[in-house]
């Protein structure tokens, strides 16, 4: 009975840091993949598809961008 409860909880623990290491590869694998978009990225894009963004333009396109993620979050 000794043996299985210590086998148990050993269990739980490796499986434990088993599952953290492992979901934190994922994500780092994740963000390298699909960077987040900053403001940077929005100025190139838009200036790739022939605007020139101001400033205030970029503030509001972040903001509906923020807006939209919190929508799709709920």
């Amino acid at each position: 009975m000794m043996m299985f409860v210590f086998g148990l909880i050993v269990g739980l623990l490796a499986g434990g840091a088993a599952g953290f290491f492992g979901a934190r590869a994922y994500m780092k694998k994740y963000f390298r993949d699909n960077p987040p978009v900053n403001e940077e990225m929005l100025q190139t894009m838009m200036m790739s598809m022939g605007q020139k963004p101001s400033q205030k333009k970029l503030n509001q396109m972040m903001a509906q961008m923020k807006q939209a993620q919190k929508r799709s979050g709920k």
